[in-house]
């Protein structure tokens, strides 16, 4: 009786088990199916919101809008070259002014914080209030920074409406970004990297400068990928700080437009919407492009620096 009981207890738990399988390969297979549909969800409206864009957008676009500037006026007169030539300069102002400051910041947060902090509890307090502001910083709407700007680099140090006062601006919004995206990268290298540099012999920054770094550079670059798009599209902030000029900057204190400023003058205040489709349309390929370069400089850094590490 007892070896009867037992191979019917074994059957069940056998069924059991077998019911549970199917049951978590359901689950995994419902997860997978949500999964590719939401992929396919975001895939899809990418595709159709810039497909609309560049559809529309392509019927005002040919040589004669890319090459002469903006003319103002109700309907729109004029191009868009300035403001293509203004965005390019705004954007390499700003990273230039950014880059350094957010990878150096991120390299103290990541690899010397950690002993910073046991030196005294007021060093432990600044480093936390720091981290704490880089999170806050990182959520603060674009207007603010813009009013920050127009208080600060407009109007007390007199650098007028101009692309200095932007590309400062500009650096303050995305700095939290790059800060943010390069600790994480440092993070995420391996300890034994670090490890092994010391243990041939070389000091920490040495280990920092020449193995942490060059292995993070994808990461790196792409908190510099994620700061490009921002300040190609925002508009609030260089409202308040580069002005609305169509003319070309002729230095780092003349004011100027870019391409998003320009798509919101004409949306908003002629009846160009055709031309304000072409710029737009103009604008996401500017993205595009900017995005594409950075992502092969990108990848090669990473191919060279891990051949270097090999």
């Amino acid at each position: 009786m007892a070896s009867i009981a037992q191979v019917v207890q074994s059957r069940w738990s056998a069924r059991a088990a077998g019911g549970n399988h199917l049951q978590r390969k359901l689950a995994q297979k419902a997860a997978f199916g949500l999964l590719w549909l939401s992929a396919a969800i975001v895939v899809v409206l990418l595709l159709w919101i810039t497909g609309y864009v560049l559809w529309n957008g392509a019927r005002a676009i040919n040589l004669e809008f890319l090459t002469t500037r903006p003319a103002g006026g109700v309907s729109g007169e004029g191009g868009m070259s300035t403001t293509i030539v203004t965005t390019l300069y705004l954007v390499v102002l700003t990273i230039c002014l950014a880059t350094p400051l957010g990878v150096f910041g991120a390299v103290f947060l990541a690899e010397y914080a950690g002993e910073a902090q046991q030196i005294n509890p007021l060093v432990r307090r600044l480093i936390a209030v720091s981290r704490t502001g880089v999170e806050i910083l990182a959520g603060v709407p674009s207007i603010i920074f813009g009013l920050f700007g127009f208080a600060v680099f407009v109007s007390l140090m007199k650098l007028k409406l101009s692309l200095l006062s932007a590309g400062l601006s500009g650096a303050c919004l995305v700095l939290p970004v790059i800060i943010r995206t390069t600790e994480e990268a440092l993070m995420a290298v391996p300890g034994s990297y670090r490890e092994a540099s010391l243990g041939l012999g070389a000091t920490k920054w040495q280990t920092i400068s020449g193995v942490v770094i060059p292995a993070a550079m994808p990461g790196i670059i792409t908190g510099v990928i994620l700061s490009v798009g921002r300040i190609v599209a925002e508009t609030a902030i260089f409202w308040v700080t580069l002005g609305g000029s169509y003319r070309l900057p002729k230095n780092l204190l003349s004011a100027g437009r870019t391409m998003a400023l320009h798509v919101y003058s004409l949306a908003t205040e002629t009846r160009a919407f055709d031309k304000a489709m072409g710029t737009a349309a103009i604008l996401i390929l500017t993205i595009m492009l900017l995005n594409l370069a950075i992502n092969i400089v990108s990848r090669r850094l990473a191919a060279r620096s891990m051949g270097k590490l090999g």
